[in-house]
C-alpha cells in the first residue's frame, strides 16, 4: 500500500501472490508518521484502509506471519494478534529503526523493549491504564454478559462490560522475548517495619529457555488501606537483568520511604502505617506478590 490509509484495494493480489511463493511472510501495517503529533487524533484505532483486508489475505495463505507494526499510539491489536505468528511493535522509529528491525526479526538481537502504555481491546475501553483506583464493585476479569440479579438484589453488579473482556488487550509493562523468565522465591526484607524504613525486595529470576536476552524486572506497590483512595498498584522500581541461557540470578532492589508515600488530604508527603501489597513480575498484571506491614 503506498499510504496507510489508502483504501484502494489494488496491488492485495500481487502481495498474496508473493506470500504464497515465500517461505515466511513479514508484513510492515500500521500508521504513517503523519498520523502522529499534534493535531494527530484518531477516533477510530484499528489498522486505516485496506490493511485489515490485507492482513486478513495474508493469513489465509497459510504462511507463518511475521507483523511489523509502525504507530505513534496504541493500536487494536486484536486482528493482528488472532493472525499473526509474531507481532514487532516498532512504534515510530528513527534513522535507525531499519537496522534495529532486521537484527530483532533474524535473531541477532533478542527483543527486550516493554510497553509504556496499556493497550485496549476497544476504543471504549479508554482511558486503560494500570494505575487506576480502586472500585467498590470491582470486575472479575473473565465474567462477560448480563449482570444476574435486579436493582432490588443486585447481585453480580460490578465494574466490568456487558460485551467485552475488562482486561486490557496487553498490559503496561508487557513485552516478549525468544526466551521466557521465570520469577520465584520473593521475599520482603523486613516484611514489617516502622513506617519511613526502606524495604529490600528480592527475588529470583531465572532464563528459561535456550536464547540469551534481557529482563525487565518490575516492582509495584498497592497501599491497601490508606487515609485517601490509592491506586490498585504503581510501578516503584525496575531493573534490567540480562541473562544466559538457562541462568538464575538473586535480584535485590531497596524501595525507599517514598515508594509507600502519599500525598494526603493537606498536600504533604505521608507514609502512613497499614498493609501494603509489593507485586513482582515481567508487567502490570504480575500476579507473584507478598505482603507488608508498616506500624
Amino acid at each position: 500500500l503506498a499510504h496507510a490509509r489508502d483504501a484502494s484495494t489494488e496491488g492485495l493480489a500481487a502481495a498474496v501472490a508473493a506470500a504464497e511463493a515465500a517461505d515466511v511472510v513479514i508484513a510492515a501495517l500500521g500508521e504513517n508518521a503523519d498520523l502522529s503529533g499534534e493535531c494527530r487524533s484518531r477516533a477510530f484505532l484499528g489498522l486505516p484502509g485496506a490493511q485489515l483486508d490485507l492482513l486478513e489475505r495474508l493469513a489465509a495463505t497459510g504462511k507463518p506471519l511475521v507483523v511489523v507494526v509502525f504507530a505513534g499510539r496504541p493500536l487494536l491489536l486484536g486482528p493482528v494478534l488472532e493472525r499473526a505468528s509474531a507481532v514487532l511493535y516498532a512504534w515510530q522509529p528513527g534513522t535507525l529503526g531499519g537496522p534495529a528491525i532486521v537484527d530483532l526479526l533474524f535473531g541477532d538481537e533478542a527483543p527486550s523493549g516493554r510497553l509504556p502504555v496499556t493497550f485496549p481491546r476497544a476504543v471504549g475501553q479508554i482511558p486503560i491504564y494500570h494505575s487506576h483506583r480502586s472500585t467498590g464493585r470491582p470486575p472479575r476479569e473473565t465474567f462477560r454478559g448480563i449482570p444476574p440479579g435486579t436493582p432490588l438484589d443486585p447481585v453480580g453488579y460490578e465494574t466490568s462490560y456487558l460485551d467485552l473482556d475488562v482486561s486490557p488487550e496487553l498490559p503496561f509493562g508487557f513485552g516478549l522475548s525468544y526466551t521466557t523468565f521465570g520469577y520465584s522465591d520473593l521475599r520482603l526484607s523486613p516484611p514489617r517495619a516502622p513506617a519511613g524504613a526502606s524495604i529490600e525486595v528480592g527475588v529470583t529470576i531465572t532464563n528459561q529457555g535456550g536464547v540469551a536476552a534481557d529482563e525487565v524486572v518490575q516492582i509495584y506497590v498497592r497501599d491497601l488501606v490508606a487515609s485517601v483512595t490509592r491506586p490498585v498498584r504503581e510501578l516503584k522500581a525496575f531493573r534490567r537483568v540480562h541473562l544466559a541461557p538457562g541462568e538464575a540470578r538473586r535480584v535485590t532492589v531497596a524501595l525507599g520511604p517514598r515508594a509507600f508515600a502519599l500525598a494526603g488530604p493537606d498536600g504533604r508527603w505521608v507514609v502512613e502505617p497499614g498493609a501494603f501489597r509489593v507485586f513482582v513480575g515481567g508487567d502490570s498484571a504480575a500476579t507473584l506478590a507478598a505482603e507488608l506491614e508498616l506500624t
